[in-house]
């Protein structure tokens, strides 16, 4: 077993730390007042693992670890958003550094444990990856809707339902956005 060195655990949590502090970016930039930060959506993704139910064949507890490490390179290189002139190939690779930072300091034994849960979800291939990136998406609709509803602002976040229209895989992730939608009306 490995055994973890405390000033480098530390230093690991001095890292992640920063997501209870970090804004969702797309929130700021369309001006949501008192909007979640990182750590929150990624909280919210690990409580929706709990709607597979006894009778998924997607291995729940993988879901939920997906969910909790999907943005923890977020708290080295920050939420970027589309709105950011970063290409897709240059924030995969600052990403994937600061997750090979992050690791680093948690042994040869958790480090690769987060590090290849996150490149399981970024690689988008095994049904809990895909279903973890459904639940990503449906976070930010089910957000979006919310901050409407409680700024009275109807459609005032369109934009990221426009740009998730057609994206979801899970059938009952479907269900769920097509229930959102509806509520919106």
């Amino acid at each position: 077993m490995d055994t973890l060195c405390p000033e480098q655990v530390l230093k690991f949590l001095d890292l992640v730390i920063n997501l209870k502090h970090s804004s969702r970016r797309g929130w700021e930039l369309c001006n949501v007042k008192n909007h979640e930060q990182i750590a929150s959506h990624m909280y919210t993704m690990g409580i929706m693992t709990f709607l597979l139910g006894n009778n998924s064949k997607l291995d729940r507890f993988k879901c939920l670890q997906l969910a909790l490490v999907h943005d923890l390179a977020e708290c080295i290189v920050g939420d970027i958003t589309p709105h950011d002139s970063i290409t897709e190939e240059k924030k995969h690779a600052m990403e994937d550094e600061a997750m090979k930072e992050i690791t680093s300091y948690v042994g040869s034994e958790v480090g690769p444990l987060i590090y290849n849960l996150y490149k399981e979800y970024e690689a988008k291939e095994t049904p809990e990856a895909k279903f973890v990136k459904d639940l990503d998406r449906f976070d930010m609709l089910f957000t979006a809707e919310h901050y409407e509803r409680r700024d009275g602002t109807p459609k005032k976040l369109q934009e990221f339902f426009d740009t998730t229209n057609g994206k979801f895989q899970d059938p009952f992730i479907k269900k769920l956005v097509l229930s959102l939608e509806q509520r919106r009306l």
